[in-house]
C-alpha cells in the first residue's frame, strides 16, 4: 500500500488514519504494541507523526493487514528483520516496479 499523503513534517492521527484506512484507535493500538512506532506529542497531549513513524505504520499495516499475520508474527518479523525501514522502501520500490510492468504488459 503506498501513502498519499502531502510531504510535510509532521501528521496528525487523523491524517494518517484516512491515507491507511484505519480507524485511530488501531494507530493508538499499535503505538502500544510495537516499540518503533512512537510519534511525537505536543503539550497537549496531540500526537504528531513524522515520515519515519508513517514508514514504521506503513511496514506494520503490511504485516498485518496485506499478509495477515498476527501481531505477535508481525513483532517477531520485525525483530528478526533489522531495520524494517529499509525493506519499506524497497517494497514500496518493487510495487513500483510491479505497476510499471503490468502498464507495459497491459499496452502489448
Amino acid at each position: 500500500m503506498s501513502v498519499n499523503l502531502p510531504e510535510k513534517r509532521y501528521y496528525t492521527i487523523g491524517e494518517v488514519a484516512k491515507a491507511f484506512d484505519v480507524k485511530p484507535s488501531l494507530l493508538r493500538f499499535w503505538e502500544n504494541e510495537f516499540e518503533t512506532i512512537k510519534p511525537k506529542k505536543n503539550s497537549k497531549g496531540t500526537r504528531k507523526y513524522t515520515p519515519d513513524n508513517l514508514k514504521q505504520i506503513q511496514f506494520v499495516y503490511h504485516l498485518v493487514k496485506e499478509k495477515g499475520m498476527t501481531l505477535a508474527g508481525a513483532k517477531k518479523q520485525m525483530n528478526q528483520m533489522g531495520n524494517p525501514e529499509a525493506k519499506v522502501l524497497l517494497l514500496d520500490k518493487l510495487k513500483k516496479i510491479r505497476a510499471e510492468l503490468q502498464s507495459i504488459k497491459d499496452q502489448l
